[in-house]
Order: C-alpha cells, then structure tokens, then sequence
C-alpha cells in the first residue's frame, strides 16, 4: 500500500483548526435553559405608598403579614426606626417619609411598572449559579422597595433579592444632580445608579455570599487577585451582560484599560507596588474612586481589580480545566505565580 504525501500547511491549518474548536469548546457558555428556578417578584413599595395613612400602625400590621420578615428588616434596618420607638413617633416619620419620596415612587411606577426584563436576567443569572454550584441554597423571590436615598440599596436576604429602587433610577434623573445628592454620591458612583446595574447587584451579592473576601488588610497583589476572583465569577454568572457593567467602569473606561493594560501592569511593577501592604496606598488601587491619579483623569478607579481579572483569566487560560470551587479558594500568590501573567506591550 504505498504512503501518501501530506500537505505541512494542511496539516498546519488542520491542528490551528482543532486548536480553535477545542478553544472555543473550553469557553463554550454552558447551556443552562433545563434548570428550572422558582423566582417570585414582590413590588413592597406599592404596598407601602398605598397604606393608608390615617390608620399607618394596623397598616404595618397587613404589610407584615404579606412580608412576614422584610416588613420588620425595612422599618428597623432601611429606614432606621428601632423596634422601641413609640407608636406615635413612628407614625409620624412614614407619613413623613411617605410624603417626602413620592416623588420617587412615582417615577419608579414609570420607568418599573414592568420589571419582567429584570427578573428574567436575575432569573437566567441564578440558572448560572445553580450550574456551577448546585447545592447552593438561591433566593426565590425578589422583592422592590423604595428606601432612603442614604441607605440599602440592593440586599441579599436569606430567601430573598430585596432591590432599592430608589438607586436605579437612572444616572440622568432629577434627585441625583442636585447638590444635595452630590453630597452623598459624586458622579463617579452615580453614574452606575442605572436599571442595568440590578442584576449585576444581585449577582455580585451572591458572589460576596458565597466567598466572603477575606483579603482586606493584605498586599495588594492579594486583594488583586481576589478582587479578579470575583469578578471572574460573576462574569460567569453574567456572561450576556457587558463586562464593563460588571467590572463598573464606563465602557470608554474598560476599553482604556485594555487598550493600556502592559502601562498599567508596568505601572505596578515599576513602583513595587505589588507586595505593600500600606493600606493607605493599597486603597488608592483598591475600591471605588473617581480615577487612579498616577494614571490621568481620564483613568478608572479599582484599577487593581481590573488587573486583577487579567490574572485571572490568564490563569484559567492555562489551567482550564479548574472547577470555579478551586479557584476561588486557591491562594491568591500562587495564582498569580502560576499564571504568569505578563501583558504585552
């Protein structure tokens, strides 16, 4: 039988093809549409601004039968109120609060009146969590609220998502340009106070429930690497949402950093930045701000977190057969050492 002759580019452009397939087969987003997930939606805040205040105590009374234990969380916990504040004293302050952020949940009833899309985004998130960690016990109902602008936004409960409404309205809208708002939230945290960011919250928060961080108060490259851990889960949980929704940077911003990613890891390096465990220099790195300084004005804040991922990705790109479970509690040092994570210039 005599032998035939092959073609080295074929059998080049054969192996970089199945080097590809096996790539993308690795990457494939899972399919998840069997798992079934029961996620009932509650609107609190209806209920709340259609009690009738002349009667506000027996009113309490039926919200907290339909809500047996938010009722209670939001009185105490959102607004504040102890549990020892004299009845006349507490019904002064709903009305009060009532009245004052009408305004609120009348724009809400605008731009929620349907909150399907949201809740089929929590719901297709939470299929996600039920993949890869199926003896995680998820919440089934998300309830909406209407709280102080100061206060809870977005709260994981022990059986429920409970969603401040009061914090999505949109980075354009009224409350959030007035001087009084800039007090409490510059732009640089505004700017996320959008519907967009409900899942995203949701999902972050089972993260943080899930692996609680640990790392504050160690070297930045620890909080690094932790901080990419989670945002490399929740981009699982997430896969269809915009990485710079999840990462929290404008979409200009992430890509900025990608397009700057060698500079800023360079940037690390060159200061010795990575093993300082001052935490008035970690923090400058670590966390919300409007910018990192030492990269311009046109720069993110959390640009340790952004690295971060990078780290991670990378390390998962080299070992992609790790379960999330390992990765999330392997040590930070000796996933950075193992990725050997080097961006090029």
């Amino acid at each position: 039988m005599g032998l035939r002759k092959y073609n080295m580019k074929n059998i080049f452009y054969f192996i970089s093809a199945v080097c590809i397939f096996i790539s993308c087969k690795d990457n494939k987003i899972p399919e998840v549409s069997n798992i079934k997930i029961e996620l009932t939606i509650y609107r609190f805040e209806q209920d709340f601004f259609s009690m009738d205040t002349a009667n506000i105590l027996n009113e309490l009374q039926r919200l907290r039968t339909k809500y047996p234990s938010f009722a209670n969380d939001f009185t105490t916990q959102i607004l504040g109120f102890d549990s020892s504040i004299p009845p006349d004293s507490l019904t002064k302050y709903i009305r009060l609060f009532i009245k004052d952020y009408r305004f609120v949940k009348d724009s809400a009833d605008k731009l929620f009146g349907d909150f399907e899309v949201h809740t089929k985004e929590i719901k297709k998130g939470l299929q996600f969590v039920k993949h890869y960690f199926p003896a995680y016990n998820i919440p089934k109902q998300i309830i909406t609220f209407i709280g102080p602008f100061d206060g809870y936004s977005d709260i994981l409960t022990a059986d429920a998502f409970a969603v401040g409404l009061q914090l999505h309205m949109g980075s354009n809208f009224s409350f959030y340009k007035s001087d009084v708002s800039r007090d409490i939230f510059p732009e640089y945290i505004s700017r996320k106070f959008t519907p967009e960011y409900i899942s995203v919250n949701c999902l972050r928060n089972i993260v943080d429930d899930m692996y609680p961080d640990k790392s504050i108060g160690r070297p930045l490259i620890e909080q690094m690497v932790e901080k990419g851990k989670r945002l490399y889960l929740l981009d699982k949980f997430l896969p269809g949402t915009d990485e710079h929704l999840k990462v929290g940077y404008t979409e200009k911003q992430l890509k900025d950093s990608y397009d700057n990613e060698a500079v800023i890891w360079d940037f690390f390096l060159t200061n010795n930045l990575l093993n300082n465990a001052d935490q008035n220099i970690v923090k400058n790195y670590i966390g919300d701000s409007p910018k990192t300084q030492e990269l311009g004005d046109g720069s993110p804040g959390n640009i340790g977190a952004f690295s971060g991922l990078q780290i991670i990705k990378k390390y998962m790109e080299k070992f992609p057969e790790t379960p999330l479970t390992e990765l999330m509690n392997k040590a930070p040092r000796e996933i950075y050492s193992q990725s050997k994570y080097k961006p090029r210039t």
